[in-house]
């Protein structure tokens, strides 16, 4: 429950999870919980009391809800599922590859199985300092040099960075490091940005390849519609291909399970005059408005929450929606005189 001596704030920033620092607390942190004032004492509050109940309100909706789809059930079984096949492998592991148009929940789903395999291994293990989970991105246009700096990032190791240290000496420490600290699943994000129809990916490409080797972990990836942006090109990529387990995301089509995700953002609401029920039977037009895409559901939904605490108005409606401007895609999918125009009531 929010603390009403507490002065309003903003929220303070979180570090990335791309450091060991970040990873840990977006591992560590339990989601934000925040209950409605009863009516008289919301009318009894102060201003300055008033400000800070609304701003933790804003803060509150502000939080990225996960909801735990299909995707994040599938890639959350499979990546438990291979975890478990490799962990007496002593050849070449499998992986798994997820991969889908943008924005269709890659990050989050490979984060929350990264985060239950990190609280399970915890759990079992709550004395040891184990790393059990590494989390990096690929660097645009990089080299092996910049990927192995990656690694190096997460945990904190910026000395071995400097230019005295050749590319074989950073990822010689990194995996060093990474076994002592029984790292047993390494998630690289952003995979697309690895080319392998250029000399610079295969180079890159060769340089992951060297940390599967010498690292006894499941690696998990994700990118933008890797199938079609060259990671599986050439031998490099065959290779690839036969090493890892293939899960695609996408959009949600207009079924029984794109309502109950409308359902479940409607039920994390903390709006006083907000009609539950009123966004499911909206499911139709939230559909259309977002083309069936959760990350620009969630956008959607909690800005118009923030909206209607900051005009005071304390609920969602059509109308409000309707003001509500998405992402570029979202937007070019169902402009502005569509949205006027089409009346559907879910």
């Amino acid at each position: 429950m929010v603390n009403l001596t507490d002065p309003p704030i903003v929220g303070e920033r979180r570090p990335p999870t791309i450091t060991l620092e970040g990873w840990r607390r977006f591992v560590q942190e339990d989601p934000v919980n925040l209950d409605l004032l009863p009516d008289d004492a919301r009318a009894s509050l102060t201003p300055e009391q008033r400000l800070a109940y609304d701003d933790a309100r804003i803060r509150y909706h502000s939080e990225l809800v996960v909801v735990k789809t299909s995707t994040v059930r599938e890639v959350t079984h499979q990546g438990r599922l291979l975890m478990l096949l490799n962990q007496r492998e002593i050849g070449a592991r499998r992986g798994l590859i997820v991969s889908g148009a943008w924005a269709t929940g890659k990050s989050t789903a490979i984060k929350q199985l990264g985060r239950t395999h990190e609280l399970r291994v915890r759990t079992q293990y709550p004395e040891d300092d184990r790393i059990p989970v590494v989390y990096v991105t690929t660097p645009p246009k990089g080299s092996p040099r910049k990927l192995a700096a990656e690694f190096a990032r997460f945990l904190g190791l910026p000395a071995i960075v400097k230019p005295r240290y050749n590319v074989t000496d950073i990822a010689d420490v990194v995996c060093q490091v990474l076994t002592d600290a029984r790292t047993d699943l390494v998630i690289v994000d952003e995979i697309h940005n690895l080319n392998l129809g250029t000399s610079a990916g295969e180079d890159m490409s060769d340089h992951l390849k060297y940390f599967t080797e010498h690292l006894p972990a499941t690696f998990v990836y994700a990118g933008i519609n890797v199938e079609r942006e060259g990671l599986f090109t050439g031998v490099r990529g065959k290779q690839i291909a036969a090493r890892c387990v293939l899960t695609r995301t996408g959009s949600f089509p207009y079924k029984q399970e794109w309502k109950d995700l409308v359902a479940t953002f409607e039920q994390t609401l903390r709006l006083h005059d907000h009609t539950t029920g009123t966004l499911v039977g909206l499911s139709k037009y939230l559909h259309q408005r977002t083309s069936g895409v959760i990350s620009s559901l969630s956008h959607l939904v909690r800005a118009a929450a923030i909206k209607a605490i900051l005009d005071e108005s304390e609920q969602i409606t059509r109308q409000l929606l309707d003001t509500i401007q998405l992402d570029h895609a979202a937007e070019e999918a169902m402009p502005a005189p569509s949205r006027t125009r089409t009346r559907s009531t879910g």
